[in-house]
């Protein structure tokens, strides 16, 4: 299946729905770890308030990993922008994080 990224964008008022949202948001890529390989929080600085997200999807289609976006707690749209592309690792090797 193809590889593709979710950049998030947060407007400072995510940090409130995070806080009320989180722990179901943490269930959800739990429930999709087939399709959300890697999620995470974005910070300017380690322990700097987070900013935005990042997921590595595999899904067959742009409309599949739309489909995860819009399903998921943390989604807000008057607080979350985010932007769908597709990815291709430059060294295809397996990789452990």
């Amino acid at each position: 299946m193809p590889l593709w990224i979710v950049k998030f964008d947060d407007t400072p008022a995510m940090l409130k729905h995070r806080k009320q949202h989180g722990a179901r948001h943490i269930e959800y890529l739990k429930a999709h770890a087939d399709k959300i390989l890697v999620g995470g929080g974005l910070r300017a600085a380690p322990e700097a308030p987070f900013v935005g997200g990042l997921w590595i999807v595999d899904a067959e289609s742009h409309d599949e990993v739309l489909d995860l976006v819009l399903a998921d707690p943390y989604f807000a749209p008057e607080h979350r922008r985010f932007e769908i592309l597709a990815w291709g690792k430059a060294i295809d090797v397996p990789v452990t994080i």
